[in-house]
């Protein structure tokens, strides 16, 4: 019967080891077994020395040692399944996303935090007629503030003047650029209280309502400028700082 199974495995020489595997791991079972049936009923079982045999042939027998071919134990294993990869690929696209989430959340609260520790001041007091938009055909690009010729207009933040004095259809204006590079306008104006260059402070008096230039009654036009130059909505910029109008 040897003799058979040898002259068998040099026949086919890519079988001999599989038969190599099955026959290490027999005898590694009978040996386990063996050493469990001699073993006396006592600690001395789970001594350093019965752990460390039944180590050797654990690792023999799963091909992490012993003269068993590795490769071919592993080729052995199932592949992983694909929807396996699937869900852990989508798994890890979910957890990314709530970390950049997240971390927008954050950040969007830090902002808010330091906006809300700078002054800032609504413009005057009144009667909100007009907002920024659409507007008799053409774009309304300011606010209108009604209210009676002579009520305070403040710096609505920290700045320097840029331009105090006579402007086309305002009749009268003031501009400040502020320190975020912003640009406030304040128009129709019936006087001012600062000139050209001057250091301002948020909440500071630097004119009063008027009803100058192309108005159809006291008010104060207010717009805001960003740092390019382009018309902003001030009450959006306002509110954003938490000033309401």
């Amino acid at each position: 019967m040897t003799s058979q199974v040898a002259r068998h495995v040099q026949a086919r020489p890519s079988s001999r080891r599989a038969v190599n595997l099955v026959i290490f791991g027999v005898a590694a079972g009978a040996a386990a077994a063996a050493f469990q049936t001699n073993a006396p009923a006592s600690s001395e079982v789970d001594s350093p020395d019965t752990r460390l045999l039944s180590a050797n042939l654990s690792d023999a027998y799963t091909g992490v040692g012993g003269d068993v071919d590795k490769p071919q134990l592993l080729a052995l294993r199932p592949p992983p399944h694909e929807g396996d990869v699937q869900q852990l690929t989508k798994s890890l696209r979910m957890s990314e996303q709530r970390e950049a989430e997240e971390a927008a959340r954050l950040k969007a609260e830090r902002e808010a935090e330091e906006r809300r520790k700078i002054k800032v001041f609504a413009p005057t007091s009144g009667t909100l007629t007009s907002a920024y938009g659409p507007r008799w055909g053409g774009t309304h690009y300011g606010l209108d503030i009604a209210n009676q010729i002579g009520t305070p207009i403040r710096s609505v933040m920290d700045g320097v003047v840029i331009d105090a004095g006579p402007a086309s259809g305002f009749g009268l204006w003031v501009r400040i650029r502020h320190t975020d590079g912003t640009v406030a306008v304040y128009g129709h104006i019936n006087s001012y209280s600062v000139n050209e260059g001057q250091q301002v402070s948020a909440g500071q008096v630097i004119a009063e309502v008027g009803n100058r230039g192309n108005s159809t009654g006291p008010h104060l036009h207010f717009e805001l400028w960003d740092q390019a130059g382009r018309k902003a909505d001030p009450l959006a910029w306002l509110r954003s700082f938490g000033v309401q109008i």
